[in-house]
């Protein structure tokens, strides 16, 4: 018999986790996904057989976070300098993985998404990496030219220096301890 905490936890699929082999099929473990991570895989691929397949047996659970979460994530990766590397499907699972947390369920995202990673572990939501060892820092990132050495704040609008208009670069500003 499963206990109140082992009911309570959420596995949230990134669309890294179907292309690294992940197999829905074998969990029992409740499990969600976002419309967008559909749209990242290449149709008829192993990744996107998986993905149908776990849709139509009913293991995997497609649903759209709400947007005030969007927002919320759009906020915290913005704040640790990830929001440009972050696709929509990446801000959706990380939004739906912050709604089931706060709806009192303990979701973990599987991903090998380093970017996803690093917002997760600022928000105190567990993830899972598949291929990688995952995170052991959380990064603080900025921008910076590789020219003429000016930095940039990590949600600048443009990829170019705005003195030389050499293609920008990021670095990590701080790090710390996951």
């Amino acid at each position: 018999m499963l206990t109140e905490t082992e009911r309570r936890k959420i596995v949230v699929l990134d669309t890294s986790a179907f292309i690294a082999g992940f197999e829905p099929l074998l969990i029992h473990d409740p499990q969600y996904s976002v419309p967008e991570v559909r749209n990242e895989l290449v149709p008829n691929s192993l990744a996107w057989t998986r993905f149908i397949a776990a849709v139509e047996s009913g293991r995997l659970k497609i649903k759209v976070p709400r947007e005030d979460y969007v927002q919320k994530i759009r906020s915290s990766s913005k704040a640790v300098g990830d929001l440009r590397f972050l696709s929509v499907a990446d801000r959706q699972v990380l939004s739906l993985a912050l709604e089931l947390r706060d709806t009192g369920y303990k979701p973990q995202i599987v991903t090998d998404d380093f970017s996803i990673q690093n917002v997760a572990n600022q928000l105190g939501i567990k993830f899972a990496s598949l291929t990688t060892l995952g995170i052991r820092y959380r990064f603080q990132w900025i921008l910076y030219c590789p020219a003429c050495h000016r930095r940039y704040p990590a949600d600048y609008k443009t990829n170019h220096c705005s003195v030389c208009d050499t293609k920008l670069k990021r670095k990590p500003l701080g790090k710390r301890r996951c």
